[in-house]
């Protein structure tokens, strides 16, 4: 085995594994304190993207400011998109939330591919395309900046619910809801905050990867099965495991494109969520909570 290819395709897969991790973080966020199954969580990742190149290219805004607006826009949106429809279903079981989340997904989709059609979009790049090499590893220093901005997103997901008043009022409605509001928790603000945070976190990694690759309008459905196979490969409700299992994705498709079929990339996740169901249903890292 030639190492130095072998050290390229696990620099490109954990160069995606973050993202994968990005993405998958806020869906296991939102199933984890809310049992939501949100089954539009790839276009909430699509609208990044989108919304990223229409600010960048048409507003004329720089990389990381486009960034900024995309995370409050999308912030805004997803609180709406709770108190309006997520909140009807809240406390009905998880069947309802399916639906109305598959219902939402084919409504995104679809308005999307009306305003702007189904062609790639290029976001512009924080730097110009150019490769780093360290050692015999090349990375480019979009992808670099890509990733260090997606780690920092990571860490400051996990400062928002480890230290901040809002994640205390999360953890807490996570272990006992009827508990937390009797103790004077407005829960409905902190689910409606929490659907926030996973639909932002799922724009800036659709926005962090459409300036690597492309921005597109049917993107959705594939990124929707990509962080499920994330948040069941790490355990539901786990933040570390989303990270292990968006790691664990990355990497794997990086070796199987690499050594076996790039064509056959996407059946690798497949395949590890069928293993990891025989071996460990309950995912590599798993959070057992009582709820009331």
């Amino acid at each position: 085995m030639d190492l130095d290819l072998f050290l390229q395709f696990l620099t490109n897969g954990v160069v995606m594994g973050v993202f994968y991790a990005l993405s998958a973080l806020g869906l296991t966020l939102i199933f984890g304190l809310m049992r939501v199954v949100n089954f539009a969580h790839g276009e909430f990742y699509m609208l990044g993207g989108v919304t990223g190149w229409f600010v960048t290219s048409y507003l004329g805004l720089d990389f990381f400011s486009g960034l900024a607006l995309v995370a409050v826009a999308m912030a805004a949106f997803g609180w709406l998109v709770d108190r309006f429809l997520i909140e009807r279903v809240r406390g009905q079981g998880e069947e309802p939330g399916i639906l109305l989340t598959i219902g939402l997904s084919i409504f995104l989709v679809n308005a999307t591919l009306l305003v702007v059609g189904p062609a790639p979009m290029k976001v512009a790049g924080a730097v110009a395309e150019g490769p780093l090499f360290f050692g015999p590893i090349a990375v480019t220093k979009l992808r670099l900046i890509a990733v260090g901005v997606g780690i920092a997103l990571i860490a400051g997901a996990h400062l928002i619910i480890r230290k901040t008043r809002l994640g205390a009022a999360m953890r807490a409605t996570f272990q006992d809801p009827m508990a937390a509001s009797l103790a004077g928790i407005r829960t409905g603000n902190v689910y409606a905050a929490t659907f926030a945070l996973g639909c932002t976190l799922a724009a800036l990694s659709g926005m962090l990867l459409g300036s690597i690759y492309s921005a597109q309008a049917s993107v959705g459905g594939l990124i929707s099965l990509k962080s499920f196979v994330v948040v069941i490969l790490g355990g539901m409700g786990s933040f570390a495991g989303a990270i292990a299992g968006g790691l664990l994705l990355g990497i794997a498709e990086a070796f199987w494109g690499g050594y076996v079929a790039t064509g056959m990339v996407d059946v690798v996740g497949f395949v590890l969520v069928i293993l990891i169901l025989l071996f460990r249903p309950q995912g590599l890292f798993s959070i057992r909570a009582e709820r009331a």
